[in-house]
């Protein structure tokens, strides 16, 4: 590894960023360190195999879209980074943009280490301007998911988009007016992606 110190910022970055779509071209503005992409994709992978943070890429259906996407970043324990926020619980509750990513990723972290033990694949989903928090591919079945930390809104327009393109087996909302976040973590995750 030639550059420890950006494996490290890039570490901390995705733990900050963890729900976030974030092109490799903005992680370099931010890392402010000389380094290129290729580099941090490579960095990015080596964090997913050691089980700290990996990048999600957007799902379109065939492997080339697939590769190319910006990534969304995702830790695979939330204490990653509820620790590195440096809030307490209460001031976590308070902030409602770093509650709402702090849900968000624990239900991405329960996905992606069923990801890594080989259950199923993660994927997001983004097309003009709607989006879908998680997308599971276990086998033949596709499981789109949305994660809601506080006041649901009637409709879910990404939702609505990924379902007419792509007709998954099963859509589901996990919080709000929804499967309960308890609910959702207390299970393995083949119970909601499977057929």
């Amino acid at each position: 590894m030639d550059k420890p110190v950006l494996l490290r910022r890039l570490f901390e970055l995705g733990c900050d960023y963890s729900g976030q779509i974030l092109s490799y071209t903005k992680m370099l503005g931010q890392l402010q360190e000389a380094g290129n992409t290729t580099t941090l994709a490579h960095y990015l992978d080596l964090l997913s195999n050691a089980g700290m943070v990996t990048g999600l890429q957007k799902y379109s259906g065939g492997g080339v879209r697939r590769r190319g996407s910006s990534p969304k970043l995702q830790v695979f324990n939330t204490a990653l980074m509820a620790a590195l926020s440096g809030l307490t619980l209460d001031q976590a509750l308070e902030d409602r943009a770093f509650w709402g990513r702090l849900v968000e990723s624990a239900v991405g972290a329960h996905l992606v280490n069923a990801a890594a033990a080989g259950l199923c694949e993660v994927f997001y989903w983004r097309g003009r301007s709607r989006e879908v928090d998680f997308v599971v591919r276990a086998g033949r079945h596709l499981t789109a998911i949305e994660v809601k930390s506080g006041r649901a809104r009637s409709t879910l327009p990404g939702m609505v988009a990924f379902t007419r393109m792509f007709n998954p087996d099963r859509t589901l909302l996990v919080g709000d007016d929804g499967v309960s976040l308890d609910d959702f973590l207390s299970v393995p995750v083949e119970y909601w992606v499977g057929p």
